[in-house]
């Protein structure tokens, strides 16, 4: 009788809960952070006179033009790149998904044990989207200069290897009965899939599209790095020059240009039906009424003018991919990449280490920050009529307006962590920080704070209202309300969000690693400068093993919290 207690304590949650806390634990320690001087102290002065040139940015007229210059090219790397990974993920979504081989083997979506071509397939997605967007821009780099499709490309190949592992997952995820239904009456599988589980999930998918544009405007910001051009190229031409005036400019820019896209963003799902950017580990949402179909109709009209005139705009040369030049390009790095380096595998073992433990870090901070600030950041929360307020009274004095500054606040501060990319914040770490591992996980923790917040602030202000209006009509107070109704409800979608930002945290690491932190990224960074391809394939091969690894642990994880 006694270890029944015992075994029911211990739940599959729980275990995953505690071995988390343990990676957390060896991760400090991995970090030096008990161990070696962290600090540097001569940094300061350099660190306050980059912050204090938020308050006199440079608005010159040529500055403001160079501004909306960079802008538009930055938009229009993330339009271009976002539609071609949309068309690579919708393809691969469907052919990496379980359910779609269950249909062609004529299982009808029922077999227990999926064929062995469905596990090739998600092996065959799973290498493009290990490798991070600043690792493919560099490699096009190398082959095709500085031209636009390097950016495009850049953005679209992982990214579409990203949508199609999320949408299988969603097709996965969705009610099979309607495709066994038509399947069992002789129609084709492709039919039957289009006219059963595209249908139902149709509100998942374009969310998660929104949701993708949204980051592909900052990955576009990252690209610039390397001389892409836009407005991450400006930032770093400001960083180099010591021009922060300049920077703030484009700072701010980067807010403005962000915050639009996830108004617009949030305004249109709003529209159509969509309850939040990403539904992981949830049913998905219904098809849309016949008004929200019109409305979608506009709304795919007038994506595809934007999108062609994008490329108009940038005017990427495709032939590039297809020429004599390219192919000779690609016979000489494979040449000079072998045979591999096996004698930088002790090496590669500690920077691997490193990396984990650099994302675990960042990835904690992340939670734990987002966790905070998403709930001032619902509107359904703190404002008047919201779960803790429930009174509508219009009030006076600042007890009515601190509600709506703290919105605000928690809003303009999750909008600037994540639309400044993760190595502008490590160059801004590293005035006060030795270089290692803590930099670069506190540099990853900012940016994606503002992204998990933002994510779990939508989580609150989709949660089902009749168990809180059930506890509150029986009189619970506030806090028993937030203990038993909002946490239950809300904890499992935050912890499914903080796993999948994990994955991504993961891939991260490597922009950071190039403005000094610690792991393969700094190792890749030598590499590539050096022109040591036997080496850095060798570390690309051992970054590929670990991405599997995490997605695996992360899917795992995310699997027992449902």
């Amino acid at each position: 009788m006694s270890s029944l207690p015992r075994r029911l304590l211990l739940t599959p949650t729980l275990a995953w809960g505690l071995a988390g806390l343990g990676a957390i634990l060896l991760s400090l320690l991995a970090a030096g952070l008990f161990q070696q001087d962290l600090v540097n102290l001569d940094g300061l002065p350099l660190l306050l006179r980059f912050l204090s040139a938020s308050l006199h940015p440079d608005l010159s007229r040529e500055m403001l033009q160079l501004t909306w210059d960079a802008t538009l090219i930055t938009l229009a790397y993330a339009v271009c790149g976002t539609a071609l990974s949309l068309l690579f993920g919708l393809v691969g979504g469907l052919l990496g998904s379980e359910v779609w081989w269950l249909a062609v083997s004529g299982a009808g979506g029922n077999q227990v044990q999926p064929p062995p071509l469905w596990l090739g397939m998600r092996a065959l997605l799973a290498f493009p989207r290990a490798i991070h967007e600043l690792i493919w821009g560099l490699f096009f780099v190398g082959l095709w200069g500085l031209d636009p499709l390097t950016a495009v490309l850049a953005i679209a190949i992982p990214f579409g290897a990203i949508v199609a592992k999320v949408f299988s997952e969603i097709l996965d995820d969705t009610p099979r009965q309607p495709l066994q239904v038509l399947l069992n009456s002789g129609v084709s599988p492709l039919s039957a899939c289009c006219y059963s589980l595209l249908p139902q999930a149709f509100l998942n998918l374009l969310s998660y599209a929104f949701y993708r544009f949204e980051c592909s405007v900052r990955s576009a910001t990252v690209l610039g790095l390397i001389g892409a051009g836009g407005l991450g190229y400006q930032l770093l031409l400001s960083f180099q020059s010591l021009r922060y005036d300049q920077l703030w400019t484009f700072f701010y820019a980067l807010f403005v240009l962000n915050g639009l896209v996830d108004w617009s963003s949030a305004r249109l799902r709003q529209h159509l039906g969509c309850a939040s950017r990403m539904a992981l580990n949830f049913k998905p949402a219904a098809a849309p009424l016949l008004a929200q179909q019109r409305s979608g109709w506009l709304l795919g009209l007038g994506s595809a003018l934007l999108i062609a005139y994008c490329f108009w705009y940038i005017h990427p040369d495709f032939s590039r991919l297809w020429s004599a030049t390219t192919g000779q390009r690609l016979v000489e790095i494979y040449r000079a990449s072998q045979p591999p380096d096996w004698q930088l595998l002790p090496e590669l073992v500690s920077a691997a280490l490193a990396t984990v433990a650099m994302s675990v870090l960042a990835i904690a901070f992340a939670a734990s920050g987002g966790l905070l600030l998403a709930f001032p950041a619902a509107h359904n929360f703190f404002l008047p009529g919201g779960l803790l307020n429930p009174g509508r009274g219009s009030g006076r004095g600042s007890a009515s307006r601190w509600p709506w500054l703290s919105l605000l606040l928690a809003r303009a501060l999750l909008l600037i962590t994540r639309a400044i990319p993760a190595p502008i914040w490590a160059l801004a770490v590293v005035f006060v920080l030795f270089p290692g591992i803590l930099p670069g996980a506190i540099a990853l923790g900012l940016h994606n704070l503002g992204i998990l917040g933002r994510l779990m602030a939508e989580v609150i202000e989709n949660l089902d209202q009749r168990p809180l209006e059930a506890l509150k009509a029986q009189g619970a107070p506030a806090g028993l309300v937030l203990l038993y109704g909002v946490l239950p409800l809300s904890l499992p979608q935050f912890l499914a969000y903080a796993l999948y930002r994990w994955e991504v945290c993961l891939r991260e690491t490597v922009i950071v690693g190039f403005v000094g932190a610690a792991g393969l990224g700094r190792l890749l960074s030598e590499q590539l400068s050096s022109f040591d391809y036997p080496g850095l394939v060798l570390t690309l091969g051992c970054f590929l093993l670990l991405t599997f690894a995490v997605d695996w642990v992360s899917s795992r994880a995310r699997r027992s919290i449902r």
